[in-house]
């Protein structure tokens, strides 16, 4: 009996390290095909460098850098390499938030403007009404206002004054458009609560903790040559650009970090903010982050929804959020000129991936997120990245044939009213700011904001094209330039009916 009972002891001992081995080596398989299918991949989409990393049941398993850090040169990504985190760093901020609610310094209910009274909106009823967790949720009446910091030189504190010259673009909590400037707004009341600079109480708060010793609060901070460089398809051919920070905004997307730093926020996040000698935040607030908050409409969602076709899109504290194969899968992006990120999460599974890019757009960051998902958890063979390529480049295709459409039929043979040094001065706006205008070689040449420049290459009358020295600014622009009663100019309209008003 006892030789019985010994055997099968073996056979079971046996038969559970087999299966153990076999679920490691299933691990092991399954790292191995997504390490191929991320190479693959890459050429695919040009991507020049990528950072990725990986974490299952509350493990990290997988970091590893791709390709180079600069084209042209043989500058390797590796673990280490900084990238830019963007936009994911709305959730860091949005638990630094919740950090303040714990401590009981602030209610996610409380109106913002009882820790910042000066800041206002456009809406009397909406500055007032306006509460801590309508800062993180994109549902304040005020549609993009990137304007203020992208091409800007403004600092934070007049970013914020200038709120109060938006209009609404639809009516208070009534839907979503995403807005990064509230994110800032929370940076402030941060700030205020703290007694330090968001970009201090972010590094005391969560990098310290977690040992993200590789992290930065501003891109400035970086003082590294490991560091992706950005790139743009100019022309269909990839090219470095020049770098492009959020430091004016910096709660809503300028933390940089790597593949290695970045997968122990990811675990933290994951396991309810628990960390090796602690916890960021209460549960109950880690679960308050994730819960839906805003339903997010199919226009203001990812074009990824109509491969993943999911039943719901909601967004929560930081995080917008989808089913897919009947999980909820939490995730946002990161986007700044020439840099990517994505941060998905399947709270359920305890899973989660991270992926860093450094070519503009390239949303094989989505691809990759899904092929994840199905290889280390749900199952599935579906070629995301084939996919999502096709899906991407139907959708570039229909933009160009907009921008044609929408551009106007150039009339033949005409020629502007006055000489060009007539249209050459200083233009303003109270809200978007200043344009100067100048001859040089023979051509218009402007600043815009003494950052963005460019040349009007005439067009038609007095409406002249606008053409960027920085290439990978390919929007389609016009400007028209409005004569007064006298003949002389007063004001240039831009094709979206900005008027500059000409001050001399």
């Amino acid at each position: 009996m006892k030789k019985y009972f010994l055997l099968a002891s073996i056979g079971l001992y046996i038969s559970f390290s087999s299966f153990s081995q076999r679920k490691k080596m299933d691990l092991n398989d399954s790292i191995q095909l997504f390490d191929n299918y991320i190479q693959l991949a890459m050429k695919d989409w040009q991507v020049p460098g990528m950072s990725v990393a990986i974490v299952k049941n509350n493990k990290i398993v997988f970091t590893k850098g791709y390709g180079v850090r600069e084209l042209g040169t043989d500058k390797k990504v590796d673990t280490k390499t900084y990238f830019s985190c963007a936009s994911t760093t709305k959730a860091m901020t949005a638990v630094c938030m919740a950090i303040l609610v714990d401590e009981g310094k602030v209610k996610w209910d409380d109106p913002v403007i009882n820790y910042l009274p000066e800041f206002q909106l456009y809406d009397p009823f909406v500055t007032k009404d306006l509460r801590i967790r309508d800062l993180f949720i994109h549902n304040s009446g005020v549609g993009n206002t990137d304007f203020l910091w992208a091409n800007n030189i403004l600092s934070s504190d007049e970013i914020l004054a200038k709120m109060k010259l938006v209009k609404p673009s639809y009516s208070f909590r009534s839907s979503f458009i995403y807005q990064n400037i509230f994110y800032l707004v929370a940076g402030k009341v941060i700030e205020k609560l703290a007694g330090n600079p968001w970009s201090l109480y972010v590094k005391e708060k969560i990098f310290n903790p977690l040992k993200m010793n590789h992290t930065m609060a501003l891109s400035s901070q970086v003082a590294d040559d490991n560091e992706a460089m950005p790139h743009y398809i100019i022309n269909g051919k990839v090219a470095v650009i020049s770098k492009d920070t959020a430091d004016p905004i910096a709660p809503a997307g300028a933390v940089v970090s790597c593949a290695d730093d970045i997968a122990l926020w990811m675990q933290c996040m994951i396991d309810s903010s628990k960390y090796a000698n602690g916890r960021l935040i209460k549960p109950e607030s880690w679960q308050f982050l994730l819960k839906p908050q805003t339903l997010v409409t199919e226009a203001q969602f990812y074009p990824t929804q109509y491969l993943t076709k999911p039943n719901f899109t909601t967004y929560g504290m930081a995080w917008f959020q989808q089913d897919y194969k009947g999980y909820k899968l939490n995730f946002h992006t990161g986007s700044l000129a020439g840099a990517t990120a994505i941060h998905a999460q399947l709270p359920d599974k305890k899973f989660g991936i991270y992926v860093f890019g450094n070519l503009d757009h390239a949303e094989l960051r989505h691809a990759l997120v899904f092929k994840a998902l199905d290889l280390f958890e749900l199952g599935g063979d579906r070629d995301w990245s084939k996919e999502f390529l096709h899906l991407y480049d139907s959708i570039n295709l229909e933009a160009k044939k907009r921008d044609s459409l929408n551009t106007p039929k150039q009339i033949a043979n005409t020629k502007p009213s006055l000489a060009l040094e007539s249209y050459a001065g200083h233009y303003e706006n109270e809200l978007y700011g200043f344009i100067d205008i100048t001859i040089k070689d023979g051509k218009l040449a402007f600043v815009r904001n003494k950052k963005l420049k460019g040349v009007y290459e005439h067009y038609h009358y007095d409406v002249f094209k606008i053409v960027y020295d920085d290439k990978w600014l390919s929007t389609i622009g016009f400007t028209k330039f409005n004569l007064k009663t006298n003949g002389t100019v007063d004001a240039i309209v831009m094709n979206t009916g900005i008027a500059f008003i000409k001050t001399k």
